[in-house]
């Protein structure tokens, strides 16, 4: 009797602890099937308040190349919004030194600086020259004077090209990231403002900042001055012609009446190369000029001066014949040459790197 009831105990007692065992099981088993459902409900169905970056989403939709992107189509900023930076250091007090076009031919056969170097090996002299000689006008020789006017503008438009390259991998880069910092973030609301774009609004930023055709630019200027010789360019350092309504600026001697336009002063020449650039970057009336080039950007093409040009009908009051001229200058002078250039590192860069 005794051994009856000792063996239904360790059967019983054997039947609880499988049975215990199996429950276990079943709880934990049921615990990690429901929490993931619980956590997924949750921030589908209540306010998360963790910030979450979701750049690397927003980076394929910004950045998606199987359409275009159209920009957002808003009204022109303010010019004192767009052009801030390029304003406060208009008023600088250092006074710049306008140098003879001797002494700029000195200085350019000192540090070997040509342009059949340039072309061929595609490196460019970081020489400064922040205002034009006085006596450009006077070079009887017109190769020369184009030679001269080219040299002193190249590097200027090379340097402020490579700025915005700077700034576009910067951009790209932010965007990629899983989170960005307080840096970060404040170097984009100071891009958004000087690119005239809504904040956050990251289609229109990637559209608005990017490079102009060297070539393009150098055959805008020459038009635009007369490789130099102008009075906007010798006195206003204005090598675009930029108009402003706001700003310092020179009375154009022709102006029709009712239009109290002025071409914009410039500080120096660099001012004026980075002034241009916003304006093209920036003003719908070129809309259709950036969205040619970010169509050759999606095509893996190299931003081309001649397409690019023929959006600039507006730029000028002669329309088409205005293009045409762009155009000659760009092919007659083989301005293309110029397109692939890169400024070499000047001594302060050397400086800093060691």
């Amino acid at each position: 009797m005794k051994k009856f009831k000792k063996s239904g105990f360790l059967k019983n007692k054997s039947f609880n602890i499988v049975s215990r065992f199996f429950l276990s099981s079943f709880i934990v088993i049921s615990f990690f099937y429901v929490v993931p459902i619980i956590i997924n409900f949750t921030d589908k169905n209540f306010q998360n308040k963790e910030f979450t970056n979701n750049s690397k989403s927003i980076l394929n939709n910004t950045l998606n190349k199987d359409k275009f992107i159209e920009e957002d189509s808003t009204a022109d900023a303010d010019e004192r919004d767009l052009l801030y930076d390029i304003l406060e250091e208009n008023n600088s007090e250092i006074n710049l030194v306008r140098y003879t076009t001797s002494e700029i031919d000195s200085l350019f056969e000192e540090v070997n600086y040509n342009l059949k170097d340039v072309r061929d090996t595609k490196l460019v002299k970081p020489i400064d020259i922040g205002l034009l000689p006085n006596e450009i006008k006077n070079i009887a020789n017109t190769k020369k004077r184009k030679d001269m006017f080219i040299k002193i503008v190249l590097p200027l438009i090379v340097k402020e090209n490579n700025k915005i390259r700077v700034d576009r991998k910067r951009l790209f880069t932010i965007l990629n990231k899983n989170s960005n910092t307080d840096i970060e973030k404040k170097w984009l609301e100071k891009k958004y403002k000087q690119y005239g774009v809504r904040k956050n609004d990251l289609s229109t930023l990637k559209v608005r900042m990017d490079e102009i055709p060297v070539s393009l630019a150098i055959a805008q200027a020459a038009k635009e001055t007369g490789w130099g010789t102008s009075r906007f360019a010798l006195k206003g350092n204005a090598l675009f012609g930029q108009w402003t309504w706001s700003g310092e600026g020179l009375k154009p001697k022709n102006a029709d009446e009712g239009k109290d336009h002025k071409v914009m002063k410039f500080h120096s020449l660099q001012l004026s190369v980075r002034a241009y650039l916003r304006n093209l970057n920036t003003h719908s009336t070129y809309k259709n000029l950036r969205k040619a080039r970010t169509e050759l950007r999606n095509q893996n093409k190299p931003l081309d001066s001649l397409i690019l040009s023929k959006h600039l009908d507006k730029y000028a009051e002669t329309g088409n014949q205005y293009i045409e001229v762009l155009q000659k200058i760009i092919e007659q002078n083989n301005l293309k040459d110029f397109d692939e250039a890169r400024l070499l590192p000047s001594s302060k860069d050397l400086e800093s790197l060691i």
